[in-house]
């Protein structure tokens, strides 16, 4: 289907704005972001960085998304010595925790900020800008990526253990709250400044605990 000229225009303006934005992070921290600066880098006025954006934290929230690449593309690795999907779902975790503990507060951002509730439509707006970043993308990770928010996401990373008898159906709903919880307490503290864990350390506590999550529901990890 051929797109209009103006969702072109649209995307094409988000992506110089998200540049711009990501540019910032890069070499002077999250913190650092503002809206005028950013507008300046990409060659327009604020005014115009707010017909495509919210406010600073939804520009922030986009940019935040361009640090998922690094972990989709890890992934491949992580998970290609998993033989079962209980260790595929830990393998996925692994991955993700590595990540999410050496950026906590552009994570936190992503799936636990103001805008995560609305992470699916965003990634999907964000693939059409970047489209080149799906690309050699496993199937079977795209329906985890798009979920709805990160919920959403780990009870789809969690089928498979449920349709090969891993974890009964019953259970998963609590499973996934507990895995989540784990996470996000474990983030919250690192974007805190509340734990002393490096973050591998704070990985393999998170992985731990989860671990112990799956046998409480007599899941055999």
């Amino acid at each position: 289907m051929e797109i209009d000229k103006k969702t072109l225009q649209k995307r094409r303006m988000m992506g110089y704005f998200i540049d711009a934005a990501k540019q910032i992070i890069d070499e002077r921290g999250i913190e650092a972001l503002s809206a005028r600066e950013v507008a300046d880098i990409a060659g327009y006025n604020s005014a115009t960085l707010y017909n495509y954006f919210d406010d600073l934290e939804h520009l922030t929230f986009y940019a935040s998304l361009r640090y998922l690449r690094e972990y989709i593309y890890d992934l491949k690795c992580y998970t290609k010595s998993a033989h079962t999907p209980v260790e595929r779902y830990f393998k996925v975790w692994e991955c993700f925790c590595h990540h999410a503990y050496n950026m906590p507060k552009i994570f936190n951002g992503i799936f636990f900020g103001k805008h995560s509730l609305k992470l699916n439509n965003a990634i999907k707006d964000y693939y059409s800008i970047f489209p080149e970043e799906l690309e050699d993308m496993e199937e079977d990770i795209k329906p985890m990526l798009l979920g709805q928010n990160i919920y959403e996401r780990n009870l789809t990373l969690l089928q498979p253990c449920i349709k090969k008898g891993y974890v009964k159906a019953e259970n998963a709903e609590d499973i996934n709250e507990m895995i989540i919880l784990l996470h996000q307490g474990m983030l919250t503290r690192l974007v805190m400044g509340q734990a002393a864990y490096s973050p591998e350390e704070a990985k393999q506590r998170t992985l731990f605990y989860m671990k112990q999550v799956f046998a409480s529901f007599g899941v055999e990890v």
